[in-house]
This record gives C-alpha cells, sequence and structure tokens, in this order.
C-alpha cells in the first residue's frame, strides 16, 4: 500500500493536495492558448520535485524564487513544496540591496529566476551576485539565460530516484514552513513571515467556502505570486476547490479585461487600484465581463464610489472587501456574501471560517464591541513566526496562539470589523505596502541630506503614495526632487520610490527628538485643504 503523501494521517500539505486534486480530470492553468489539468501539473511537480534532489536540495532547504506568474514559476514553487524545501518569495522589481539581504538572512542555497524579466537581465545579475551572498551556490533560470547556465527545462527533465522522492514527499508535515514572504518593519529591516503548509491551506480553504467558490470557477491570476493575494488568495483557493487559474504574467488593465474574456473569468480578484485603472479604460464597455461571479477588493479600503463602480462594471459579481497579512498567510476577514455596497466600504468585514479575532487596549485587555483597538487574531492561518528573528516574533505572535496586526479597528455588535488606523506608519500604495523607515534610511545616506521623514498621502489612483520631507546638509547645494526620485530607484523597488519630495529647512519634532510625523499629516491636509 502506498504512503499518504504528507505523512500518515498528519493532515494536509501542499504537495497532497495537489495529489488529491490530480485525481480529477479538470484543467488548473490556462496559459495563453495552452490549457494544463491537475494531473499534467502534478506530473510536472514531481518531475522537477526529483530535479531538486538530483541537485541536492533537502527538506528545510531554501530556495529563492524569482519570476514573474507563469506555470514554470508555480512548478518550481509546488517541486519545492513536495520535497520539503522553503520557497523564499521574491519580486522582479526587488534589487541588489534587497535581494542580498532576504536571500541572506534566509540562508538561501539555490535561486530559481527568470533570466530576464521587467526588463532587467536576472541572469547577469546572479551570475556577479556570489560574493555577496555566498550561500547561494546554485542557479536555474526561467528561459535563455544571456550567461548560459542551467535553464528550468533542464532542471525538469533531469534524473529521478523514485524511491528518494517518494522518501522525500512522506516527510512533509503541515507544521513545516512552505515559503518566507518578507515583510518591511518598522525598524526597516524586512521580516521573513514563515507560512506553513497548513497555515496556507488553512486561509485559502475559509477564503474559497466564505466565497461560495467551487470547482466550475475560473480565477484571474494576476496578483503577484511572491504575494499572499496571489499564491495564497488565488492559486491555493483554486487548488482547495478544484477550480482554474488564468495565469497574466502581471497586471495591466488591458490584458485582465482581455483575460476575464477569453477564459470567462468568474473570480476576479484584485486591489481598489486595479479596479480604478480597469473600469477608467475607454473601452472597457467593449470587454464582456458578464462571467465574473466573484469580485474581491484587498489592499485598502474600497471607498464607496469605488464599490458602486465595481458594482455596476461587474453587475453579475458580489462583492467582497477582504482583509489579511504575510503574517496570517492570506485573507482572515472578508465581506458578508449579504453585505451591501455601503457596508462593504465602510468595513473591513467579518472573521471567515473559524479563526477567532479580539480587539485589546493598550494594556492588552480584551474590549468590548464599538472601542477602538488593536485587531489580534488567532486560527490555523497564522503563521509560524518571523524566519530567525526571535525577539520580533515575541513581540507580534504571542501566547495563547494570537497575533497582533497592528492595525486598530473597532467591532461592530454583528461582528463585523471597522478599520479606524495603522498602528504603524505603514501605506499602501496600489496595493503594496510601504513603510518610510525603509525609504527615510535609503534617504539617510544621500550625502545631500541629513534629515528625512516620510508619511503616504491619498492619492485618487494609488490609494496612498509615499510624500517625504527632506532636510538638506547645511552649507551645502540641497538635493532636487529629480535627483532623490533617482537615488531611490536605483536602491529600491520601484513602488517604494516616492511619488512627492517636499525640501524643507526643519520637521517638525516631539519633546523627546523624535519627528512628529502626526504633524506632518496635519500640515499636508491644510496644504491641500482638507
Amino acid at each position: 500500500m502506498e504512503a499518504e503523501e504528507g505523512g500518515m494521517g498528519r493532515g494536509p500539505t501542499v504537495g497532497a493536495a495537489l495529489a488529491e486534486a490530480a485525481r480529477h480530470d479538470r484543467v488548473f492553468l490556462y496559459e495563453d492558448a495552452r490549457a494544463v489539468t491537475f494531473a499534467e501539473f502534478d506530473a510536472l511537480a514531481d518531475r522537477v520535485a526529483a530535479g531538486l534532489l538530483a541537485r541536492g536540495v533537502r527538506h528545510g532547504d531554501r530556495i529563492g524564487l524569482l519570476g514573474l506568474n507563469t506555470s514554470q514559476w508555480l512548478a518550481a514553487f509546488f517541486g519545492a513544496a513536495r520535497i520539503g524545501a522553503v520557497v523564499v518569495t521574491l519580486n522582479v522589481r526587488y534589487r541588489e540591496r534587497e535581494l542580498a539581504y532576504m536571500l541572506g538572512q534566509s540562508g538561501a542555497r539555490m535561486v530559481i529566476c527568470s533570466a530576464e524579466a521587467a526588463g532587467f537581465d536576472f541572469a547577469a545579475f546572479f551570475e556577479g551576485f556570489g560574493p555577496q551572498v555566498p550561500g547561494v551556490t546554485d542557479l536555474v533560470f526561467f528561459g535563455k539565460p544571456s550567461t548560459g547556465g542551467t535553464t528550468f527545462d533542464e532542471l525538469a527533465e533531469g534524473p529521478a530516484d523514485p524511491a528518494a522522492l517518494a522518501a522525500a514527499r512522506e516527510a512533509v508535515a503541515p507544521d513545516d514552513p512552505l515559503l518566507i514572504l518578507y515583510t518591511s518593519g518598522t525598524t526597516g529591516r524586512p521580516k521573513g513571515a514563515v507560512i506553513t503548509h497548513g497555515s496556507i491551506l488553512a486561509s485559502a480553504s475559509a477564503q474559497a467556502a466564505h466565497c461560495a467558490m467551487d470547482e466550475t470557477d475560473v480565477l484571474l491570476g494576476h496578483l503577484p505570486f511572491n504575494h499572499v493575494g496571489g499564491i495564497t488568495c488565488t492559486v491555493m483557493a483554486a487548488l482547495v476547490t478544484g477550480a482554474a487559474v488564468a495565469l497574466l504574467p502581471a497586471f495591466s488593465p488591458d490584458g485582465a479585461l482581455r483575460a476575464i474574456e477569453r477564459h470567462r473569468v468568474t473570480v476576479l480578484g484584485a486591489v481598489p487600484t486595479m479596479y480604478v485603472l480597469m473600469l477608467g479604460r475607454d473601452d472597457f464597455a467593449e470587454h464582456d465581463t458578464s462571467s465574473v461571479r466573484i469580485c474581491t477588493a484587498g489592499g485598502s479600503n474600497v471607498e464607496p464610489a469605488l464599490a458602486a463602480a465595481i458594482r455596476r462594471g461587474f453587475p453579475g459579481a458580489r462583492l467582497f472587501g477582504l482583509y489579511g497579512l504575510s503574517e496570517s498567510s492570506g485573507a482572515c476577514v472578508l465581506s458578508r456574501p449579504d453585505d451591501d455596497a455601503e457596508t462593504v466600504a465602510r468595513t473591513l468585514g467579518v472573521m471567515i471560517g473559524d479563526f477567532e479575532a479580539r480587539v485589546v487596549g493598550p494594556d492588552g485587555t480584551a474590549l468590548p464591541p464599538g472601542e477602538p483597538g488593536e485587531l489580534q487574531i488567532r486560527g490555523g492561518c497564522v503563521a509560524a513566526g518571523y524566519w530567525d528573528m526571535p525577539q520580533e516574533t515575541a513581540a507580534v505572535f504571542l501566547d495563547g496562539g494570537w497575533l497582533a496586526t497592528g492595525d486598530m479597528v473597532e467591532r461592530e455588535p454583528d461582528g463585523h470589523l471597522v478599520l479606524r488606523g495603522r498602528k504603524k506608519e505603514m501605506y499602501i500604495q496600489g496595493g503594496f505596502n510601504v513603510y518610510p523607515v525603509e525609504i527615510e534610511n535609503v534617504l539617510a545616506a544621500h550625502p545631500k541630506v541629513a534629515m528625512a521623514a516620510g508619511i503616504g498621502v491619498p492619492d485618487p489612483v494609488l490609494g496612498e503614495v509615499g510624500r517625504f520631507y527632506v532636510v538638506p546638509r547645511p552649507g551645502g547645494e540641497p538635493p532636487t526632487p529629480e535627483e532623490l526620485t533617482g537615488y531611490c530607484r536605483e536602491r529600491l523597488a520601484d513602488y517604494k520610490v516616492p511619488r512627492q519630495f517636499v525640501i524643507t529647512d526643519e520637521v517638525p519634532l516631539t519633546p523627546v527628538g523624535k519627528i512628529h510625523k502626526a504633524e506632518l499629516k496635519e500640515h499636508h491636509l491644510r496644504e491641500a485643504g482638507q
């Protein structure tokens, strides 16, 4: 009798979930004109897993994975998961500083990445990257690298040891780390949230059940797979229901609308900015969006006018607001199916599945409905902590299984959660979390900058953008906004580059000498006439 993948009776793993889906003759992925069934993809994941084993990858080893939303990216992810390797998800927008830190901090031994993506030659970049991250000793490329080297096809077609593969599959447990997803911290040092096999499946299953998804659904796969919105709320939600994913390498308004029409997409997940860009196209009405029955909007609150516009643009769809974090492995809060547009816009939603929520005051005491405090959640979706950061883990992953989200909410009597503010200074630009301190640290290294302070300010398209106040070094020529923009572009992912710079002689300080961010926000509101 063949052993059950994931260990005898130890619960689900991602590899086991894929093997279960492969028993049914259904399409898993649509990629351009090609359809890939669950069974075909399961076999590909096995070949990749065997190839990784042949190259010395073992249970618990970390693999950096960087690329666009493709079937090869997913095959690398599932192949690694199948043998208990841990995927370090990387954004194609990351550059040398960010990649060196994340690969080094995670202890990655291999990188699988696009040879070229977003106009950047990653093959040449990584070939010269060795001295910065000496632990990375193996490179595999999607596509044909300019420098030569191993391609992903060669990895998947390499030698296989069936006995070793079977043993590796059997050794994977639900509590094993599946991926490390980096999220910036208030210290500016990114923290790697450790998402397990069990936690990602718990979040995806709760979301799918709450939205009544089934095997007839087709989800649009345009949210980045290195983010929980793409890997959990899209790919894993499809996996646990036997639904299909229509792959889009990267989001564009036109590309998304064409994919919806071509593949008859039924589930559309996006951040508000994406809806604004799609609905704002002059040719929107020319696209057939009648197949869409579920729209989810996460990343930031949905403004009332946008909620109404989404319902007009996708008249056959039910709109859900969605709230989640890297630390919750994906969605943990969604609008109720019968919530009207006003409720969707006003609230985050309610806890889904059997996940729990409490609202606590500064002393950690649970507060009754109607009183604002920090949202803390508990349940199977909660990640295992931060990779190799015990102090940061202890501050967020609390006794009793509670996760401190850092978001201030108020719970209504019927269970709806209303966001009252960010405990931290993070702002969300186009669906991406941005922490000002990381940009402030970069700006502080500029030879013409004495001090920098950033805040998030409202933007009609991106939701929020960064506005940074810069104090020049005394006695020298002040930097220009254009100069600072170029400086940041060389050192940060593009979504972190501030959209607004204010060159000023001073910034307000608190009595203890800290930058007074609240006063900066008030000053901006006065300038904007709000």
